[in-house]
């Protein structure tokens, strides 16, 4: 192993004895695809990368983590920018696929390893459905714990809102069982709060009726009459219809006519769950907002939402913001940053939310932004590192100029921006709550490579 401070804290042949899963060292062939996580830019060397077989395996490694202080850090589909250790330990779950689809109950016990992609086609064989978010590679593990934005959202809430259960290993190695009743605390606490409080290994979920769905991709012209009338569109539309509006610079893909590449364009994710006849309707208004560049909207399966990935590696500077309404100045506000980067693809997501999301109390979950209107993202993608200053301070000051100084955000989108952002991702006393749990369960902070909840300190 190329780690010292490693070699002499843990064995890697007791672990490869004790461990029914894989074993994954620098010295071994697939150690740098192993390490490599969805964002591009992100070079850390792990220690060790355990891929647990079953929660004894979880339990071991947290064990180990614990005992001989070792950074540990988990990961299930890749996509978060804490899920690789230098020089640690990286618990990679992506080997725990096993899911249990119970027909009748329209219930799933789903091991977190797998990616909302693999999930959602296993369930939509039975034409049900549980909402996650807009990409397939995603692992289920990590968007639960945030609270899961998706394309259902509209109709059945968040990921968490379809939660009835979870096991999850603890900083001291427990294996718990938590629901409603049982560790209702705890359960609270992985409803919006991260990965702060345990990894994850099975979750329980609630599953809805989707046989009927009308989805897919819309693409618009994007002037400011076309985005204004977008989201008072989407804001009026039934709750069957979640969308998330794409202003952004055209790619070179191939149904696009050629003189829109690299041209700004609104790229709409429309998905309606329910008939099909009143899905065509409720996207009829969409449609008229201006000649459609490319219309891909259709009856279709639902888990076809999320579309083929190619192996691509993204460099990204990124923010994510709450905002109860997106005006004229706001629009304006876009075009012209938009217009203003160079970067390869700039963007920026408007995401439309209420309905079934606000109906439930904001102190119900740690995800308390029930009440907000619209989720804003903005985004630069870019290929050469050294322009990470020029597009972070873009995103940064098109951040400010959006958000009008409310700090609040979505914590599964935050990047590394600081203690600050994350206490505004959990406002009122929702915070206090969190680390008062995080005490009595992690006090020793072992789960810590995340968007950290410290432990309340005693007193």
């Amino acid at each position: 192993m190329q780690s010292s401070k490693t070699t002499s804290a843990i064995s890697i042949s007791q672990l490869r004895t004790h461990v029914k899963g894989r074993v994954i060292t620098p010295d071994d062939a697939g150690y740098d695809e192993a390490r490599t996580v969805f964002y591009g830019g992100i070079d850390r060397r792990p220690g060790v990368i355990v891929r647990p077989a079953d929660a004894a395996d979880v339990s071991l490694v947290v064990s180990l983590a614990r005992e001989t202080g070792e950074e540990l850090a988990v990961r299930s589909g890749g996509h978060s920018i804490y899920g690789i250790s230098e020089g640690g330990i990286t618990l990679d779950l992506s080997d725990m696929k096993k899911l249990e689809i119970d027909v009748e109950e329209r219930t799933a016990w789903a091991e977190t390893g797998l990616t909302a992609g693999e999930y959602t086609t296993a369930v939509g064989a039975h034409g049900l459905a549980t909402g996650f978010g807009d990409t397939g590679s995603v692992g289920i593990g990590g968007i639960t714990l945030g609270g899961g934005v998706g394309f259902l959202v509209r109709k059945h809430g968040l990921t968490i809102d379809d939660l009835l259960a979870a096991e999850i290993v603890t900083a001291d190695g427990e294996l718990r069982r938590v629901d409603a009743e049982t560790d209702s605390d705890l359960f609270w606490a992985i409803r919006g709060g991260g990965g702060n409080f345990g990894v994850a290994t099975r979750f329980q979920f609630k599953l809805h009726d989707v046989k009927s769905f009308v989805g897919g991709l819309l693409f618009l012209p994007a002037t400011p009459d076309v985005i204004h009338s977008f989201i008072a569109e989407a804001e009026a539309a039934p709750e069957e219809l979640s969308t998330i509006a794409n202003v952004m610079t055209a790619p070179p893909m191939p149904f696009l006519p050629e003189e829109y590449h690299g041209r700004l364009v609104v790229m709409a994710f429309m998905a309606y769950a329910g008939d099909t006849e009143a899905g065509e309707r409720a996207m009829a208004p969409f449609r008229a907002l201006g000649p459609p560049i490319a219309d891909m909207v259709r009856p279709m399966p639902y888990s076809e939402m999320y579309f083929p990935e190619e192996d691509f590696h993204p460099i990204a500077a990124a923010r994510t913001m709450f905002v109860d309404s997106v005006d004229r100045g706001s629009v304006d506000t876009i075009f012209e940053y938009l217009q203003a980067s160079n970067a390869m693809m700039r963007a920026a997501q408007l995401r439309v939310l209420g309905r079934a999301m606000a109906r439930i109390p904001a102190d119900a979950t740690a995800f308390a932004h029930r009440g907000r209107r619209i989720m804003v993202n903005v985004a630069a993608i870019y290929e050469d590192p050294e322009e990470s200053a020029v597009h972070e301070a873009w995103v940064t000051d098109f951040a400010a100029a959006l958000s009008r100084g409310d700090a609040s955000g979505y914590v599964n989108f935050l990047v590394d921006e600081g203690e600050e952002r994350i206490r505004a991702a959990y406002p009122g006393s929702t915070w206090d709550r969190l680390a008062a749990i995080k005490r009595r369960y992690d006090p020793d902070n072992l789960f810590r490579l995340n968007q950290n909840i410290p432990p309340a300190i005693e007193g």
